[in-house]
């Protein structure tokens, strides 16, 4: 199988030029999928860390790049929505944000900010009795006691150290939320309003923003906390 991606088919969401050359690394496997973006693309074409491939691999060598607080080896390992990076030597720190257009953006956050990561529920599944699981968007599952009241399309942020779950954001009108696909990606506002749709159709929900108000499908929007949009946060 290549390792290989031309640039003018890769996802709309890599944040990279499509025309400076053919190829760029195509992304391993990993919790994002084929959304997600290598990490190589990350060090060496968005922050210009570094110029190679090789040099790419001389800096994950010294394990001072983490992805969600794990050591990251891997230049092909995929960042996707939400994920929170930090460079140590550099004393630096991003959480992977949506962008106009729908591309992956890099949010400057603090170091104790990036000790947590945002997830959104995509599934629900009981376990047992007294214990359920939760499917993440970022592929990621997670075991709860049932006596806990979460929802498909709530938010969880969890500590990267230990996994705990730390707030709960639910999914509701009136909800703090940001759109991470369609026409208005990148946007954040108030959730107005939930109009269910019968059928196979999506779920239609109109947002507020400071300057205008919209519509769009539900499974572009993901609840945030009031953190999420300061810079530095």
């Amino acid at each position: 199988m290549t390792r290989h991606q031309k640039r003018l088919s890769a996802p709309a969401s890599w944040p990279i030029e499509r025309k400076t050359s053919v190829y760029t690394v195509k992304a391993g496997a990993g919790p994002h999928g084929s959304k997600g973006v290598p990490l190589l693309v990350i060090i060496r074409d968005v922050l210009q860390y570094v110029t190679s491939a090789k040099e790419a691999d001389y800096a994950l060598r010294s394990r001072s790049i983490l992805i969600n607080g794990k050591v990251i080896t891997d230049p092909r390992r995929s960042v996707g929505m939400f994920d929170i990076l930090a460079f140590l030597d550099r004393n630096e720190y991003y959480r992977i944000f949506p962008d106009s257009g729908g591309r992956l953006n890099l949010t400057p956050i603090s170091s104790e900010a990036a000790t947590s990561k945002l997830s959104k529920i995509t599934g629900k599944v009981q376990l047992s009795p007294t214990s359920i699981q939760l499917s993440l968007h970022n592929g990621t599952t997670l075991t709860v006691p049932n006596l806990t009241e979460y929802y498909i399309g709530d938010s969880l942020i969890t500590e990267n150290e230990t996994g705990n779950i730390v707030a709960h954001f639910s999914y509701k009108e009136g909800a703090l939320v940001t759109v991470i696909g369609g026409s208005h990606s990148g946007e954040i506002g108030v959730l107005e309003t939930i109009s269910v749709r019968s059928g196979s159709s999506s779920n239609v929900v109109q947002i507020k923003t400071d300057s205008s108000t919209f519509d769009t499908v539900e499974k572009y929007v993901v609840v945030i906390d009031e953190k999420f949009v300061g810079r530095g946060n």
